[in-house]
C-alpha cells in the first residue's frame, strides 16, 4: 500500500530498502521455525525462486505500464483479461486483506496479556461463562469496532500512529536478533537446537511429515514474501527503471532470502524445539512470546549470571516490552489496512458498480459506510470461528491457513492474466519491460502458476486427511466464499449497468 510520491528518482539501494521494508518480518521466521524448524529454510529459497523474483518482475511490467491508472491490480486485470475476471481477482485480493485483518484482530489478544501477565493467559480467559476462543472473539468485535470509529476520523490519525508502529517493529527486531547473537556468543557458538543433516531437511513437528503436509508449507513462505503488487507502481519513479528494478529485486531477493534463513536458524540459538515448542500451550499466535520469554531467560543465566528463578523473571520482562511493543505495531498495522486496501479497491473498481453510499466520502476523505460494512463482515468471520469450538492451537491454524490461502489466491489471477497482458501491449508496452520472448513469458507463467496452485491445493487437501473438517472447511472458506460473492456481485451490477 506504500506510495512513493517524490520528484527525485528511486536508486537501485533506495528500492532495496523500500522492498525490504515493506515485504520482510521476523515473525514469519518464528512461525516457520515453530512448524518446521531448519527444514522450513529450504521451503523460503524455493518461494524466494519459483515464486518472489518472478512475479516481482511481472508487477513491475504492469505497475510501469499502467503508471497512471489508480485502480492498483484491479486496473492491472482489467486491461489484460477483461472486467470481471478484474472484478474477481481484485474483490479477492480485498478479501485477502479482509482476513488479514481477522488474523490480526485476534492475534492482538495475546501480547495484552503478555504486557500484563508476563505469559499468555489467552487460554484462560473467559467472560461471561464463554470459552478462551469465544471470550477472544466477543473482545475482537468491540476492539474493531473501536478502531473503524478511529479509522473514520480521517487520514492523518492512521499514518501518525502506522508510522509510530512502524519504528516499534525494527526495535523489535534489533532487540531479538542482538540478544540472540550475543547468546550465541556466550555459549561458544553452540546452539539449543542442533545444526544436522537431520534438522535441515525434517521438521521436528508430527504435524509436518507427510509429503503433501511439507509442500503445504510452501504457502506460508509465499505469504512472507506477498505484498510487491502494491509496489509495482514505482517504477515510474525509478531511475532507469529498466535496469534498476530488476537489479533492485534480485539483490531484495538474496537479501531477504538470507535474513529469513539467518532469522531461522536464529530462532534455534535459544530454542530448542522438543523441549521449548512442542507443548500443547503453544500455538501459532503466541509461539513468539514463549520464544522472546525462553531467550530473555537463557540471556540472564548465560550473560547476567542470574540463578534460574530470576532469569525467568528476566525473560518475562523482556517478553513483556516486546509484547507491549507488538500490540502497538498490530494496532498500527490494523489501523493501516482497515482503510487502505478497500478504499483502493472502490476506487478503482467501476463506480457505477457500488450503491453511492459506499462511494461516498466523509468529511474526513475516508468511506465510512465502506468501513462499516468491512467490519460487519470482519465481525460474523471472527464470530464463525471463534465460536466454531476448536481447540486454541486449532483456532489459530485455521485463521492462520485461511489468511494464507486467500492471500495467494490473487495472485493466481495476476500470474494467468500476464501472458495476456503481455499479449494486448506487444507492440505499445511502455516502461520497464523484462520479459521479451514468447517461451521465457509462458515458461515462468506455468512454473508460478503451478507454485501457487499446488501450494494452495496442498494446504487445502492436509486437513481433510487428517480428518479434520472443521479446519479444512474455514481453510477453503475465505478464497471461495469471496470468489461466490464477487461473481453475484458482479453479474448484478453489470445487469443493472445495462438497463
Amino acid at each position: 500500500m506504500d506510495k512513493v510520491q517524490s520528484n527525485r528518482k528511486i536508486t537501485t539501494m533506495g528500492l532495496v530498502l523500500i522492498i525490504f521494508s515493506t515485504i520482510f518480518g521476523i515473525s514469519n521466521s518464528q512461525t516457520a521455525f515453530y512448524q518446521m524448524g531448519y527444514a522450513s529454510a529450504t521451503w523460503y529459497i524455493l518461494g524466494a525462486l519459483l515464486f518472489f523474483i518472478p512475479t516481482s518482475l511481472m508487477f513491475a511490467e504492469y505497475g510501469s505500464t499502467f503508471k497512471d491508472a489508480h485502480g492498483g491490480i484491479y486496473s492491472w486485470l482489467e486491461k489484460s483479461i477483461g472486467k470481471k475476471w478484474a472484478f474477481i481477482g481484485s474483490f479477492t485480493w480485498l478479501a485477502g486483506w479482509v482476513l488479514t485483518l481477522v488474523s490480526l484482530l485476534t492475534n492482538m489478544w495475546i501480547p495484552l496479556s503478555v504486557t500484563f501477565s508476563g505469559v499468555d493467559k489467552t487460554q484462560t480467559w473467559s467472560l461471561l461463562g464463554l470459552n478462551s476462543n469465544e471470550t477472544i472473539g466477543i473482545l475482537s468485535v468491540f476492539a474493531i469496532i473501536l478502531i473503524t470509529w478511529v479509522a473514520n476520523r480521517g487520514l492523518n490519525a492512521i499514518t501518525q500512529i502506522s508510522y509510530f508502529s512502524g519504528i516499534i517493529s525494527v526495535i523489535d527486531i534489533i532487540i531479538f536478533v542482538g540478544l540472540s547473537v550475543w547468546l550465541l556468543v556466550l555459549q561458544g557458538g553452540h546452539f539449543a537446537e542442533p545444526i544436522t543433516m537431520h534438522s535441515v531437511t525434517q521438521s521436528p513437528n508430527s504435524a509436518f511429515q507427510s509429503p503433501v503436509s511439507i509442500f503445504s508449507f510452501l504457502v506460508y513462505a509465499i505469504f512472507a514474501y506477498a505484498g510487491m503488487e502494491t509496489l509495482g507502481g514505482v517504477t515510474d519513479n525509478t531511475k532507469n527503471a529498466k535496469k534498476t528494478f530488476p537489479r533492485a529485486v534480485i539483490i531484495a531477493t538474496v537479501f531477504m532470502t538470507l535474513s529469513y534463513v539467518v532469522s531461522i536458524f536464529i530462532c534455534g540459538i535459544s530454542a530448542n524445539w522438543l523441549k521449548d515448542l512442542s507443548g500443547s500451550n503453544i500455538n501459532l499466535g503466541n509461539v513468539r512470546y514463549f520464544m522472546v520469554t525462553n531467550l530473555g531467560s537463557m540471556f540472564g543465566e548465560k550473560a547476567l549470571h542470574m540463578n534460574a528463578a530470576n532469569s525467568v523473571v528476566l525473560g518475562q520482562w523482556i517478553s513483556r516490552f516486546m509484547s507491549l511493543t507488538g500490540f502497538i505495531s498490530y494496532f498500527g498495522e490494523f489501523l493501516f489496512l482497515i482503510y487502505a486496501p478497500i478504499k483502493s479497491f472502490i476506487e478503482g473498481s467501476p463506480k457505477d458498480f457500488w450503491p453511492k453510499k459506499m462511494t461516498k466520502l466523509n468529511q474526513n476523505g475516508i468511506p465510512s459506510f465502506a468501513l462499516w460494512i468491512q467490519t460487519l463482515v470482519v465481525c460474523l468471520i471472527v464470530l464463525g470461528v471463534s465460536f466454531g469450538g476448536s481447540t486454541a492451537q486449532a483456532f489459530y491454524t485455521i485463521l492462520t491457513d485461511m489468511n494464507n490461502i486467500t492471500t495467494a489466491v490473487p495472485y493466481l489471477f495476476l500470474v494467468v492474466a500476464f501472458p495476456f497482458f503481455k499479449k494486448n501491449f506487444a507492440n505499445n508496452q511502455v516502461g520497464a519491460i523484462f520479459y521479451h520472448r514468447r517461451i521465457t513469458i509462458n515458461f515462468v507463467t506455468v512454473i508460478t502458476m503451478a507454485t501457487l496452485a499446488l501450494s494452495i491445493i496442498f494446504t487445502s487437501l492436509q486437513p481433510i486427511l487428517d480428518h479434520d473438517l472443521q479446519t479444512a472447511f474455514w481453510t477453503v472458506f475465505g478464497p471461495v466464499f469471496f470468489i461466490i460473492v464477487a461473481w453475484i456481485f458482479y453479474n448484478r451490477a453489470n445487469k443493472k449497468s445495462l438497463k
